[in-house]
């Protein structure tokens, strides 16, 4: 059997696949099994921050992975230790907790809140609000967290304890948090599965006021937003507020399976021996790929992040075929007059490689893409969408 036919024969049908083979990739290029070459808006969905097979990346993964691949969180290794301290130093958070995956990143979040919470407010200080449109994660605790039924369903009874409140409506946030019994407010910077929307800084702004005011936590959801992707570090950055807990995935490794969930002051110390844990968290290979990745996502980067996302705004708004443009840094999303899908399919014919996120275009760059093939690209998405 060839390889599409043994995906679909033995994995599970879970994903609506484009019909194209990788066969291997360097950079922003990537070639299929018959030889073509396109250049890749995805990056993995947000996961290959500096493009296919990285050589810094590659080495620093070939030489852990030599070195020691796995132990457990029963010993000590330098990879997680020195990951830890570089994202508790270049955020001002106090302490990491690490998993593999975005979903298990907001599920640490989730319970460190409500421990938190428990502890200082009352065992019945569990609520967590949300925000619709939101996505939070795929487990089941994460799909209540989530503020968008199409993904409830066929999967109820759901946790308690959520609650959703309107995105970039304060008082909708505000009546929620009256009504509830609230342990944190969880939100993302741009809510990305929700259609590449940003949030407004005015209304981050007076919900972190109103958590101040309520002592009720702040938690930012940075699976995807997070490692530079938003032209800062961390997008809650952007917005000028300190959160109390933060996740972040995707990006974090490079292309390895890596979640963190960063914990402030308030919380540094709210999981204790025996509470949390993750066989696969700390794995000497994934962290030794982020320390290489975080090492590289430095002030200069960052601006070049932040000028290749103007470009991208500043060539693609008002084109024929473009109604608007959204996101923040190298996370776009782009509503066409086609349908989203025609202008994706047409896209891939052309040989640039770019994702959807509901009814829009999305755009997820490797964070170094050369400027070259991100105006080549561009210039096909602009074609496509007429």
């Amino acid at each position: 059997m060839d390889t599409k036919t043994k995906t679909n024969t033995y994995i599970a049908n879970t994903y609506g696949r484009f019909d194209v083979v990788f066969a291997s990739g360097k950079g922003s290029i990537v070639t299929d099994e018959n030889g073509k070459k396109y250049i890749d808006l995805g990056s993995g969905i947000a996961v290959n921050s500096f493009g296919i097979a990285d050589d810094e990346w590659a080495n620093a993964v070939a030489t852990q992975a030599r070195t020691v691949q796995h132990s457990s969180n029963l010993y000590y290794t330098k990879p997680g230790a020195d990951l830890a301290e570089m994202l508790c130093e270049r955020t001002g958070m106090k302490k990491v907790f690490f998993s593999n995956s975005g979903a298990e990143a907001n599920e640490c979040a989730i319970k460190v809140a409500r421990k938190w919470a428990a502890d200082n407010k009352g065992a019945d200080c569990y609520t967590i609000v949300t925000l619709e449109n939101s996505f939070h994660g795929r487990t089941i605790t994460t799909l209540a967290a989530t503020g968008q039924d199409a993904f409830h369903k066929d999967f109820t009874p759901l946790t308690e304890g959520f609650v959703t409140a309107k995105a970039n409506d304060a008082e909708s946030v505000r009546s929620a948090v009256s009504k509830e019994r609230t342990a944190a407010i969880m939100m993302e910077a741009v809510q990305g599965e929700g259609g590449v929307v940003p949030l407004e800084k005015d209304f981050v702004l007076e919900v972190c006021k109103m958590a101040e005011e309520n002592d009720i936590l702040v938690i930012f959801d940075e699976v995807q937003t997070g490692n530079g992707r938003s032209g800062a570090l961390f997008a809650y950055e952007n917005f000028g507020v300190t959160p109390d807990i933060v996740s972040t995935a995707k990006g974090l490794a490079g292309g390895l399976p890596l979640g963190a969930t960063l914990l402030g002051e308030r919380v540094k110390d709210t999981l204790t021996p025996g509470l949390h844990g993750s066989t696969f968290g700390a794995n000497p290979v994934c962290c030794a790929a982020a320390l290489s990745v975080l090492s590289r996502i430095d002030d200069k980067l960052l601006a070049e992040v932040r000028e290749k996302s103007d470009y991208v705004f500043s060539t693609l708004t008002g084109k024929p075929g473009i109604l608007g443009v959204t996101g923040m840094g190298l996370m776009i999303g782009i509503k066409t007059a086609k349908d989203a899908s025609e202008v994706v399919a047409k896209c891939q014919e052309a040989g640039v490689l770019v994702l959807k996120a509901k009814d829009k275009v999305r755009l997820l760059p490797a964070l170094n893409i050369p400027f070259d093939l991100l105006k080549k690209a561009v210039g096909v998405i602009a074609d496509a969408a007429k």
